[in-house]
This record gives structure tokens, sequence and C-alpha cells, in this order.
């Protein structure tokens, strides 16, 4: 089993210095370069859930195209077996053109899960982590610096993989001792 989903738009700028104090007392403001442009980079990532190892990759733009290359890459990571991949009901992922491409590769099924569900798929924990090993407080100047924090963080967060397991494990039993013992 497999969890899949699209993490995004990252997108690339740079931070101006911090803001300082001006000779005369005010405080000066720092402008963010921020553009919603064809910059912009979404991340395809998956997780195998028996061993915890990843899978991801920088695309630019959500479609078809890209995602079938991304089941791709994933078949490719998993030469044997049944695959199913756990994802959600993007118009990507149950595309025509998708669904052709599914028919070719039989091994690889589909399990979306349900509308508002979204915390099933354990993908989306896995975004958490993914987020502040790659991402987090970072400045990119262009997609290819997304594409370095992405493989980086990635391979890192792989040299330490584990098994997933949905929900929390359960407390540890405590023994409790008597604080008071009364005589009579």
């Amino acid at each position: 089993m497999i969890c899949a989903d699209e993490l995004g738009p990252v997108i690339p700028r740079t931070f101006p210095p911090a803001p300082a104090w001006s000779p005369d007392g005010h405080r000066i403001k720092a402008e963010l370069d921020y553009s919603r442009g064809p910059e912009k980079t979404w991340v395809y990532g998956a997780l195998r859930v028996r061993d915890g190892q990843r899978i991801t990759k920088a695309a630019s733009s959500r479609n078809s195209v890209l995602y079938q290359q991304f089941l791709q890459q994933i078949e490719d990571a998993n030469p044997t077996g049944e695959l199913w991949i756990v994802t959600d009901n993007l118009s990507s992922h149950n595309s025509l053109s998708t669904r052709t491409w599914l028919e070719d590769h039989p091994r690889i099924h589909h399990a979306f899960i349900p509308v508002g569900a979204c915390w099933l798929n354990l993908q989306e924990g896995w975004w958490r982590i993914f987020r502040k090993a790659a991402l987090a407080g970072r400045s990119f100047a262009n997609r290819d610096d997304i594409e370095h924090a992405t493989t980086l963080a990635t391979s890192q967060l792989n040299s330490r993989a584990n098994p997933w397991i949905w929900g929390r494990p359960a407390p540890p039993t405590r023994r409790l001792h008597r604080r008071y013992v009364y005589t009579v």
C-alpha cells in the first residue's frame, strides 16, 4: 500500500535582510518579494507504509501527464506485486487519460479517500515532517533550489525510515501506588 498526494504550490521567493531601525528611530519595513507566476512548483509525494520509504517528484504543475509520470516512478521503485495507491479524488487522479494509462499498468490500483477525510491518507502526516525538513525557514531563488531541497530532504528522511502506523500509540501503563495506608 502506498499513500500519495501533492504539496504546493511551493513558490520561489527571496527574503530581504531582516528589518532594522532607521537612524531617526523608525522601524524599516522590508518588502517581501512574492509572485504567483509560472515559477511555482508542486511536489508529488508517495509513502510506502510497510517500511516508511518515500518518493518525491517536483513538478511545474498538477496535471494528468505529470501524475502519470509520478505513477511510473512509483511503479519503477516497486518492481513486484500489486500496488494500491491511496489518494484523494483530484481530477488528474481520475481523468480519462489517467484511467487509460492505468489500463496499461494492471499492477496499479487506486483507492480514493472520501471527500473531507484527508486525514485518512498517511501522506498528509508525512508532509508535515517533510515541510520541516525541506521548506521551513528557507528562501528559494528558483525552481531548481526547491527541487534540490526536495531531493535532499527525501534522501535524509529515507535514511531513517520506519514503518508507518495510522493513529497514536497506546499510552504506557502506569502502576499506581497507594499514597495512604489506613489502619483501624
